[in-house]
């Protein structure tokens, strides 16, 4: 039996085929899925007959056991590892993926990390470079707004909030393009500490949204704030001169 993400990865895993793996061949008679769980990128068989295929014995390399309820684990586990005759490691199915995909988590992570980064800089950048120009175009109207007794901070707070608007659609326009392109989208990569293949769904929750709609007006204010400050230290009779 194939995982949906397998299946989805590689040619070949449709039920009824046949899979070539050393040299035995298997029929692909049905597909399972786990609801987007690491097991997903896995292929299943009978422990016999793979043993019997690979000569291994009654060796097992990894047990999974279904307990009554989250509760018993530590019970399972204290009876598993005080017994002398077992040399066991017991731990939960959500623990052991992560002990066994910490490589290929830090490299995702840490590249995710640098790239997000070093796009977050140019998009602080594009706001300054907007604002500027925001700024220089209506500098006569900001003039006018203080000789008329507008102070600097109700300048301020207008360039700001310019800018937080356009950051906000920004930030909305983002985000609905990250759910529908990439919520659900399936991938896969080597991982280095197993030498399997892990396939994998990506998750953009709400909460994510949230998250990058926050950054993206964080992003959005510190762009206008630099020139809200230089339309405020205009000098009111030099501005009014422009053209």
């Amino acid at each position: 039996m194939a995982g949906v993400g397998a299946a989805q990865e590689f040619a070949g895993l449709e039920v009824g085929n046949k899979l070539h793996v050393g040299r035995n061949e298997w029929t692909v008679v049905g597909m399972f899925s786990a609801g987007g769980a690491a097991s997903e990128s896995e292929i299943w068989t009978d422990a016999t007959g793979l043993q019997d295929a690979y000569h291994r014995g009654n060796s097992f390399q990894s047990v999974y056991a279904k307990l009554a309820s989250p509760a018993a684990f530590q019970q399972f586990k204290d009876a598993l590892t005080s017994d002398p005759r077992l040399s066991v490691k017991v731990l939960r199915q959500s623990d052991y993926y992560a002990e066994q995909s910490t490589m290929v988590t830090t490299l995702i992570t840490t590249l995710g990390v640098i790239i997000a980064s070093l796009m977050a800089i140019g998009a602080i950048f594009g706001a300054l470079n907007t604002m500027y120009n925001s700024v220089a175009a209506r500098t006569r109207e900001i003039a006018t707004l203080r000789a008329l007794g507008f102070g600097g901070g109700a300048v301020i707070i207008s360039v700001l909030l310019e800018s937080l608007a356009i950051a906000l659609v920004g930030g909305a326009l983002g985000a609905a393009v990250a759910y529908f392109a990439f919520n659900g989208f399936h991938t896969g990569t080597m991982n280095f500490q197993t030498f399997s293949q892990v396939t994998f769904a990506f998750a953009v929750t709400p909460q994510l949204l949230i998250q990058g709609i926050l950054w993206a007006t964080c992003i959005g204010l510190l762009g206008g704030l630099f020139p809200a400050i230089r339309a405020v230290r205009l000098p009111i009779v030099a501005a009014l001169r422009e053209l």
